[in-house]
Parts: structure tokens; C-alpha cells; sequence
């Protein structure tokens, strides 16, 4: 009686990785259809500021309205198309104006002058609104979407909003941004941070923190994958050092003082949750081989507004830390451009990469059926 063998789990073919055209459409699929974490409210703490990002080659204005709400726009104009923010964040001091012909918007979107159009019969102002996006707020993470007509972000969220509140991310405000280039897909940046079987080889310093084989995954869901690893060595936190210099985050009790929580919600953003700080990255796909990345950290401001706190023993280790991640990144897609290369086999410490390239696959086939 022959015994069925499950066949070895394999990374993708390289088209997924190299393929311009399977770019385009993963752009589509994934950034243009999916909530996008755009940044955090905090950058648009007043009336009238705003921020740009763009997205699948799309320029979005994010602002803060009268009422105090987060909007979204293409940064397009409804007169002839041009484009109207060209600072990549500022305030719009009460109204959106574009710099052509003076057509001008309220925060709200509502088309409020439009020169000459008066002398145009059957023109009406309310036709031609700035095109809105989709947004929302989830604990001081801003999340817009280019679908017209998406889901709820709670759908794409699932029980994460219940799962991490008691790190109270919206009460954290920023204490360093950086911006990286990486010659790189963006699925390699995500399969990178889902695994770390590759710590104590390339991370000596943090692999001195914590046990590598000790990360305690969850079951991977349809939008993200993650779970948490905690300390060794007498480490505290994840850092330079491992000593931890700030307060625990109020919100935390028990064994969530003493883990760190590394989620991938896709399609774009890496949120690690630490003891004592936040740390978060977006990713921002530019090119097949190239993506821009923002990582942010964030502590509660209670311990900012001590005389004598520190965060640059955090911000220095995950520094160096990205930075080997970003070379071995650059590496692999160098290596998957090589005619050699052939589809490798997963270990089954690899269930999370293994998971996320079936969710690529699926919603390629998904898009497929659709076009038939």
C-alpha cells in the first residue's frame, strides 16, 4: 500500500519578481484594491494639512477637513486634469487651489470657484467634485483605498483592532522617520521580514536578543500574517543593548511586556510592536526591482517629554538591522534574475512565506476569473 507524499512547498517562479507586466497587475490587485496604510494622523494635525503619496503611480492628497476628519483625493484636477499639490506636504490654508487655472476646492472636495465657467451653460459646480478616496483611521494609522466601492477596513483588519489595543498605537507620536531605496521587489521585503531563520547569519546583534526559533506564529490569514517572539540573555527590548531605558507603553500587562509583535498586513505595511515603542514600515513599490521604504518609530509621549530620555539606541539597532535586510533583499533579486534560477524548496519553518505566496496566487487567479 503506497503512502501519499505531500509535495515540498516552493518559492515562486521568477516572473513573479521580474516580469514588468506582472507588476502592473499585482499594482492593481494589490495597492489599487486593497487598504493601503498611508501614514499616520498625527502628520496632519491641523486643519488644511496634508500629505502626498503615491500609489501605483497615483497621487493622492490626504488632508484634515474642517471638521477635524481625514479626506483623500486624487491629486488631479477637474478642470483639465492637471495636476494640483506639487510639495510633498504643506497646508492648503482653508481651500484646495489649482495653480493653472484657479480652480479651487473646498477641504470637503465641493468644486467652491471655478473662473469663467459661469459664461459655460449647464455647468454646475456640484458635477465636479476633487475625485475622492476612500479613507479611514484605525488607532492613529491612516488607510486609504482606491476602489470605489471597497470593503470596510475592519473587514481587512479582522481581530487585529482587538488584538493590539492595549499597545494604544494613536496615543505614540514620532520620534525619527527614514527613508530607504531598495533594489528590490516588494514581496521579497515581506517574505525578509516573515521569517528569521536568516538572523543568525545575517543579524548577529539582534540574534543575541532573541531566539530565532522561537517565534510564536499564528495561523496566516487571508490579509496578513505574523505572530511574536520574545527575549533572551537578559534582554528587555529590542535595541543596541537589549536594556530597556523607557517605561513599559501603559496599556501593557503581563506577557505582553515581554514579546515583540511583528504582523505584515498587506498588501504594504510592517508593524512591529515593542514593550516600550512602536517601530512601523510602508512599503512603496516604484519598479518590479525597486521600492521605496518609510520606517517610522513611535514612543508614548509621556516618556518623550522626559529630560532625560533616549531612543536612538532603538532607532540605531533597527538602522543597522534594515540595512542588512535591504542588502540580502537586493541579493535575492539579483539572484532570481539569473537564468538559473529555479522555483527552491520552503522548510516548514517557513510556513508564513509559503502562506503569503499563496495569497499572490490566489488573487492573481481571482482576477482572471473575473476577466473571463
Amino acid at each position: 500500500m503506497s503512502t501519499q507524499v505531500e509535495p515540498v512547498a516552493k518559492t515562486l517562479p521568477a516572473r513573479y519578481y521580474t516580469d514588468p507586466e506582472v507588476f502592473r497587475e499585482e499594482m492593481e490587485r494589490f495597492f489599487c484594491q486593497s487598504w493601503v496604510c498611508a501614514g499616520r494622523a498625527a502628520q496632519i494635525p491641523k486643519v488644511g494639512d496634508y500629505f502626498l503619496r503615491e500609489i501605483a503611480g497615483e497621487s493622492i492628497i490626504i488632508t484634515r477637513d474642517q471638521s477635524g476628519g481625514v479626506r483623500a483625493y486624487f491629486n488631479v484636477c477637474r478642470h483639465r486634469g492637471t495636476r494640483i499639490a506639487t510639495r510633498a506636504e504643506g497646508n492648503f490654508a482653508g481651500r484646495i487651489q489649482c495653480g493653472y487655472h484657479g480652480w479651487t476646492y473646498g477641504l470637503d472636495g465641493r468644486l467652491i470657484g471655478a473662473p469663467h465657467m459661469d459664461e459655460s451653460p449647464g455647468f454646475c459646480r456640484e458635477d465636479y467634485p476633487l475625485n475622492k478616496v476612500h479613507s479611514a483611521v484605525w488607532d492613529g494609522h491612516i488607510f486609504v483605498n482606491l476602489d470605489p466601492h471597497p470593503e470596510p477596513l475592519e473587514q481587512q483588519l479582522d481581530d487585529l483592532p482587538q488584538r493590539f489595543a492595549p499597545w494604544g498605537m494613536a496615543e505614540l507620536r514620532l520620534y525619527k522617520r527614514m527613508l530607504y531605496e531598495v533594489k528590490a521587489n516588494w514581496k521579497l521585503i515581506i517574505l525578509n521580514y516573515n521569517e528569521c531563520l536568516h538572523c543568525p547569519v545575517l543579524h548577529p546583534t539582534l540574534n543575541r536578543l532573541t531566539n530565532y526559533l522561537g517565534a510564536d506564529n499564528e495561523v496566516p490569514h487571508p490579509t496578513y500574517i505574523g505572530g511574536a517572539m520574545g527575549f533572551r540573555n537578559g534582554a528587555e527590548t529590542m535595541s543596541v543593548d537589549g536594556q530597556r531605558r523607557r517605561d513599559f507603553l501603559p496599556g501593557l500587562h503581563g506577557e505582553e511586556c515581554q514579546k515583540v509583535c511583528y504582523y505584515a498586513i498587506y498588501p504594504n505595511f510592517l508593524l512591529s510592536l515593542h514593550p516600550d515603542y512602536m517601530m512601523t514600515h510602508t512599503l512603496w513599490p516604484r519598479a518590479v526591482d525597486r521600492t521605496e521604504i518609510i520606517c517610522e518609530w513611535h514612543f508614548h509621549p509621556a516618556e518623550m517629554a522626559k529630560s532625560d530620555f533616549q531612543a536612538n539606541d532603538a532607532v540605531d539597532f533597527w538602522d543597522l538591522t534594515n540595512r542588512e535586510d535591504w542588502g540580502i533583499s537586493e541579493l535575492s533579486q539579483l539572484g532570481i534574475q539569473s537564468r538559473a534560477y529555479r522555483p527552491g524548496p520552503y522548510s516548514g519553518r517557513e510556513a508564513l512565506l509559503h502562506a503569503f505566496d499563496a495569497v499572490v496566487l490566489e488573487r492573481e487567479r481571482q482576477s482572471k476569473s473575473r476577466r473571463l
